[in-house]
């Protein structure tokens, strides 16, 4: 009897086996590579006609180059009428090449993607094969240069002086004779000049601002000493390699911090600001170089003066200094208190120096938005605003002086269109007679002329390609440079991602994302929906607003068998401050209040959604916020992909934590960091959880996932954990990742079996 019962015990198990089997839906090799047709290798060149690199010659002639039938080719127009002719004869300049190179570069296959042009616009010169090219426009003759190594430079404004790092000082090298000169004596370790050190990131680029007339360097001594050190230890065959160097943390009584200095090159004379050092912080990142050679720094026309704005540690007081260059006297012209945190911009600084008529214009969000403001210059006061109304000012593109005129980016003012479309404004220094320059319901990418006369103007959406305008500073449409083509692309079965507006948290913000789905959607059927999030707080998950062929492999994962969704959440910047400082001093909310409402909201529109099958997975700070996402909303969230999370912000960098989390503050047991710590939550893991960290990421140190993994074996969890190693920090694109991001979901959400050992394969472009 009991044998029996056995054999019916193990038929009966056999039988589930085999059923359960049969019911998982396998995925083959054709699926996947259906799916990778869709990332950016292969779809990038299928777009032909697409404006790429404006770059102005002189005043009134630009140059671009573009992808044609016939390949890469580059024009030249003619400003003032719009006339558009070939940069340079490529046919002879590709045959002049390959006789000097010894090289077979055939017709349109030159082998440059940066070329510049001479200021008598007669010769062309790139980089290629080690060396340095210089071609003359007609192609009669090309010349080489070995580049030889050596430190980073920075050029002076008449391109006559390279400045640079050596052992831990500031020199300057003659481009023509290519005699050196010291400028500075008493650099040493970690107390070395013009330093490019944030922690985070870290270069021998020189960090510093020449004045106009090429005769001064405005820098810094950055002083590291005593500050806190970072390690991360290489993987290979025999001793390991140890990367060292300093880090500072929230919470240490030790930072980084700049004392600032004005060089008068010819003379080699250095002057010392006469202020307490700085904080290493800036208005607008995390850093003192964040799109430019020296944040929050502008000269004077004649190099007497220099202006500077200080950030306090925690970024809640900005102090607007004018120093004299030859006595190093400061005074204090302005500042500004806030709640929070003051930025003065969210890509570059929007406040301007201007000497000549003692004015300042000032950046503020205080009225709830992004606005200009004008003071005076030696008394500090408040002379009138200049933008009003809702809407941010993003960029101060251009200052006229002579004619009193603002031109500037600027978000959200033009209603019923898309609040984060960048549309380009004038205005006077009075606030009067606001302009829209680029009428085009559409984002907007500028570039001005030197002489602000002119300015080329490529407009797009996510779903519409782009279109290059070049018109002049009346908003007067010139010529219709390039109208992108992509019906190769569509030919292939692409198409875009759809534009999607939900309810925040509170059931009345609207929120603003990107939606993708399979090109063979069947709405009878149903879809586990993706979340690839970003939660800021200095951008969002869906990133720029213009036409891409491929945002990351959003639309090649939805191929598989998903819905993938971006959405902007409270807390992400572009739009209003009160927007912006949704989750300040609380981290660990990482807008995943937003997008649970944002894809219930979506889910009720789209019935075809499974939000019984949710997933979510991001990189970075996408990171931080899946395993957050996992560990906070457990019923919801089924399966998460945490890539290179910051998991408690106490283990990463001082400024970016300090910034948009305080201070650190404790209160006996606890501190103030202690809610945005999601080693603190492993608890209520429920679902299938990666974990993937490269052990030499030197911009969020590998400790941040492991301080969670051992959390998460003293809870008792299962999880999955992926090293890569000596990988750095940005290796989401990397092939292997992508794969393993594919496999994952599939496996666990899609309830499918993915195809053994699957390679994507990019292709050179």
């Amino acid at each position: 009897m009991l044998t029996r019962t056995l054999r019916t015990a193990a038929a009966l198990a056999l039988l589930l086996a085999t059923t359960a089997n049969a019911q998982t839906r396998a995925l083959t090799a054709d699926d996947y590579a259906r799916a990778e047709k869709f990332l950016n290798y292969n779809t990038n060149r299928l777009v032909l006609h697409a404006a790429a690199q404006p770059t102005w010659v002189g005043d009134d002639r630009l140059w671009y180059r573009t992808t044609t039938e016939n390949g890469t080719e580059f024009f030249l127009i003619d400003a003032a009428t719009g006339a558009r002719s070939a940069a340079f004869d490529q046919a002879k300049v590709a045959a002049a090449l390959s006789a000097a190179a010894r090289s077979n570069y055939t017709t349109y296959r030159l082998p440059f993607n940066q070329v510049d042009f001479s200021a008598d616009r007669k010769s062309i010169s790139f980089n290629s094969g080690g060396s340095r090219w210089t071609c003359d426009v007609g192609g009669v003759k090309c010349e080489g240069k070995a580049r030889a190594p050596g430190p980073p430079t920075v050029t002076s404004p008449d391109g006559k002086r390279d400045a640079f790092i050596r052992n831990y000082n500031l020199w300057v090298r003659e481009t023509a004779s290519g005699r050196e000169t010291q400028l500075t004596k008493d650099g040493v370790k970690e107390y070395g000049y013009a330093t490019d050190n944030a922690g985070w990131i870290r270069s021998d680029n020189p960090i510093l601002l020449w004045s106009p007339d090429s005769k001064k360097i405005a820098t810094f001594q950055l002083d590291e000493r005593g500050t806190g050190e970072m390690y991360l230890v290489s993987t290979n065959v025999g001793h390991p390699r140890l990367e060292a160097w300093k880090y500072p943390l929230p919470g240490d009584p030790k930072i980084f911090m700049i004392e600032r200095v004005v060089i008068d090159v010819d003379r080699a004379r250095l002057v010392r600001l006469q202020m307490p050092p700085d904080p290493h912080r800036s208005s607008v990142c995390d850093d003192v170089e964040c799109n430019g050679p020296f944040e929050d720094v502008e000269w004077s026309a004649d190099g007497r003066q220099v202006a500077f704005l200080s950030s306090s540690r925690d970024h809640k007081e900005a102090h607007l200094r004018v120093a004299d260059t030859e006595s190093g006297k400061v005074r204090e012209v302005l500042e500004e208190k806030v709640a929070t945190y003051y930025e003065s911009g969210n890509d570059a600084h929007n406040w301007r120096f201007l000497p000549a008529s003692n004015e300042v214009i000032w950046f503020s969000e205080r009225d709830n938005w992004g606005q200009l403001y004008l003071y005076d210059l030696q008394t500090g006061r408040l002379k009138n605003q200049i933008t009003t109304g809702e809407g941010n000012v993003t960029q101060l593109v251009k200052v006229d002086e002579q004619n009193r005129l603002l031109y500037f980016l600027g978000v959200g003012k033009e209603k019923g269109r898309d609040p984060y479309f960048v549309h380009f404004y004038r205005i006077g220094f009075d606030g009067r007679n606001l302009t829209l320059l680029t009428p085009e319901d559409a984002t907007h990418v500028i570039a001005p002329s030197p002489s602000a006369r002119y300015f080329i103007d490529s407009y797009s959406k996510p779903d519409a390609a782009p279109t290059a305008v070049l018109r002049d500073t009346s908003g007067t449409l010139i010529a219709t440079l390039e109208k992108a083509d992509i019906s190769r692309l569509v030919a292939t079965g692409w198409k875009p991602p759809q534009p999607i507006v939900v309810k925040a948290r509170d059931g009345m913000t609207d929120l603003y994302g990107l939606l993708y789905t399979p090109t063979n959607l069947n709405t009878s059927a149903k879809y586990p929906i993706v979340n690839h999030i970003y939660p800021g707080p200095q951008t969002g998950s869906v990133g720029p607003r213009n036409f891409l062929s491929a945002r990351g492999d959003s639309q090649a994962l939805a191929e598989l068998g998903f819905a993938v969704v971006e959405i902007d959440g409270m807390g992400t910047p572009w739009r209003s401050k009160k927007f912006h400082d949704a989750y300040f001093g609380d981290m660990g909310d990482n807008t995943l209040p937003d997008q649970v409402a944002g894809m219930k909201d979506l889910a009720a529109k789209y019935p075809w959604i499974d939000l019984q099958r949710a997933g979510v997975w991001g990189h970075s700070g996408g990171g931080y916020a899946t395993a957050g996402a996992m560990f906070h909303y457990p019923e919801f969230f089924k399966v998460g992909i945490s890539e290179s999370g910051n998991h408690d912000n106490r283990n990463y960098e001082d400024d970016w934590a300090e910034k948009w989390q305080g201070l650190l503050e404790k209160k006996g047991e606890t501190t103030n960091y202690d809610s945005q710590a999601n080693q603190n939550f492993v608890k209520n893991l429920k679902g299938k959880l990666l974990l993937t960290h490269g052990t030499m990421d030197d911009n969020v140190p590998p400790s941040n996932t492991l301080v969670l993994v051992d959390e998460l074996i003293k809870a008792n969890k299962d999880f999955d954990l992926l090293l890569l190693p000596n990988r750095r920090h940005g290796y989401a694109a990397e092939p292997y990742m992508i794969r393993r991001r594919w496999d994952y979901f599939v496996r666990h959400l899609l309830g499918a079996e993915p195809p053994q050992g699957y390679e994507l394969r990019p292709v050179a472009p």
